[in-house]
């Protein structure tokens, strides 16, 4: 298809050999003296670019920018001008140019113009799968070594980076080798956590940053230092941190990123409780035997975080002035906002903000989330726009305008399962899709990593005999007897409690409050 070109100038017969230039370039160019015949010509015909000169007689060229715009919003313009004074850029920028160019112009400035404009997205989409295919030979070698803990929070920050470059942009048939890559990165991911996790809980082996060990390590360092808000905002994923991202870095500077690990089961009961305690679960529970609740007990599960972060505050000897407020809802996030001058001036402020679990559940739940959060690109998508109109985006401006320091982590992230695993258990084996714990549980040991003694993962036993199993990857447990109903009710929706890179790899991220004078 030819791209077809209008430009409007009042001295169109001195670019003569730049019009030639471009037809010898294959495009199709139409050239007007003023703006009102540019105007005319838009009304008769589509073009695909426009370069406009902005001193002409008439309608001048910002006019005519104006009434170009209002017949066609889309068309990219370049403004081209004498002038180099700061208002008239000011004023064809604020009318949504494409590109200004300074007079005299060469076509190669003009040719460059097109390709920015025209050809923008082919380019990167080649440029892209080019590197992508390099990147790729690289990841596979890695995939075949045997890579340590870190070594694998690295590799999956590539997957990540790598899974955003390729979904922007139009051929989609590297995205579908990465995720082919990404599967068999959890599958050996898996394969890491079955020989090592265990091992890393008993002092075996050294265990990576855990999220156990998040305040006692990296957070209570630096209370006292700044005014400090930890956000944890509940089942967010490192992917939809790297799409909330630029949206921070308007208010914020980035001082550390890192991947640190969860812990199994990857679920709020276990991991977030596991967070504010500083302990393991089967430890929570022998300190706490009045607070913790087991898969079986009736009631909340996490009800008791507050109590369990004084106590480890208090461990840790920061006698300090804090605050803890969790977020279950629009009016509450809505409430916490208004409140900050109360607040503020705390020296940490720990805030639980639970919509992304919230959406994470709904998508199996319900219709409207399901069609919205069809596919991974559109899971982080919805993320971000939930983001950008919730009361937690004025809440962190408020942070940053008062050069506050934010640290964001999370508890566990969430994987799209597809694939259904069988699994047998009695009546009383919890629902949970991606954990099942229990008695007598009949499965595939092939299909799964299964901790016969629970103490060796520091999980309470239940009951004599009670184990957990987990499932791997993209598996999701269904029972024989409904096996066809769970599969199409849960299949391709996003869960956690199990192992995969995208639950137990999560965030963890300082900012620094670009403080508003």
């Amino acid at each position: 298809m030819i791209d077809k070109i209008l430009w409007a100038d009042d001295e169109i017969e001195l670019l003569k050999p730049h019009i030639l230039f471009l037809e010898s370039k294959g495009y199709e160019v139409d050239a007007v003296t003023n703006g009102a015949d540019a105007i005319d010509k838009c009304l008769e015909k589509n073009y695909n670019i426009i370069f406009l000169d902005e001193n002409m007689p008439g309608i001048s060229g910002l006019e005519t920018l104006s009434r170009i715009k209002e017949i066609n919003p889309l068309v990219p313009v370049v403004m081209i001008t004498k002038s180099e004074e700061e208002h008239i850029m000011e004023e064809a920028i604020g009318s949504k140019i494409a590109d200004y160019l300074i007079k005299p112009v060469n076509p190669n400035q003009i040719l460059l113009s097109l390709k920015k404009n025209l050809e923008h997205s082919k380019l990167i989409s080649q440029k892209t799968n080019a590197n992508y295919q390099q990147e790729f030979r690289q990841l596979g070698m890695l995939l075949n070594n045997r890579l340590d803990a870190n070594e694998w929070s690295d590799l999956y920050a590539k997957l990540v980076y790598w899974e955003l470059e390729l979904e922007n942009i139009e051929d989609s048939g590297m995205s579908q080798i990465l995720e082919m890559q990404k599967k068999e990165a959890n599958h050996t991911f898996a394969d890491f956590i079955e020989d090592n996790y265990l091992d890393w809980l008993n002092g075996v082996e050294d265990s990576p940053t855990m999220i156990h060990n998040l305040i006692k390590d990296k957070i209570a360092p630096q209370i006292g230092k700044d005014k400090l808000v930890v956000l944890v905002i509940d089942n967010l994923r490192y992917d939809q941190w790297k799409m909330l991202e630029p949206i921070f870095s308007k208010y914020y500077s980035k001082e550390h990123e890192e991947i640190v690990y969860s812990i199994l089961p990857t679920a709020t009961h276990y991991a977030r409780n596991a967070f504010f305690s500083g302990l393991l679960p089967s430890e929570i529970e022998k300190r706490f035997p009045q607070l913790w609740k087991n898969e079986d007990d009736e009631g909340g599960k996490n009800l008791h975080e507050k109590d369990f972060l004084e106590a480890n505050l208090k461990r840790l000897g920061k006698n300090v002035k804090w605050s803890y407020n969790k977020i279950t809802n629009y009016d509450a996030g809505k409430k916490l906002g208004d409140q900050f001058h109360t607040w503020k001036d705390n020296d940490v402020n720990f805030i639980v903000y639970n919509f992304v679990d919230m959406l994470s559940h709904a998508r199996t739940e319900m219709e409207v989330i399901r069609e919205l959060a069809d596919d991974e690109a559109a899971y982080r998508s919805i993320t971000v726009s939930w983001f950008e109109h919730s009361p937690l985006f004025d809440i962190v401006k408020k942070i940053s305008d008062a050069g506050m320091r934010l640290i964001i982590t999370t508890d566990h992230g969430t994987v799209k399962v597809t694939n259904p695993v069988k699994i047998i258990g009695e009546r009383s084996t919890n629902t949970n899709l991606r954990y099942k714990v229990g008695r007598g549980l009949s499965y595939n040991e092939k299909d799964v990593f299964v901790v016969k003694n629970p103490n060796e993962a520091f999980l309470p036993k239940l009951k004599l005999s009670s184990e957990f199993v987990f499932a791997r990857e993209q598996d999701f447990f269904v029972y024989p007897n409904n096996y066809n109903q769970f599969v199409n009710y849960y299949g391709n929706t996003f869960q956690h409690g199990g192992i995969s890179l995208e639950e137990l790899l999560i965030p963890y991220i300082v900012l620094k409050g670009k403080k508003s004078v």
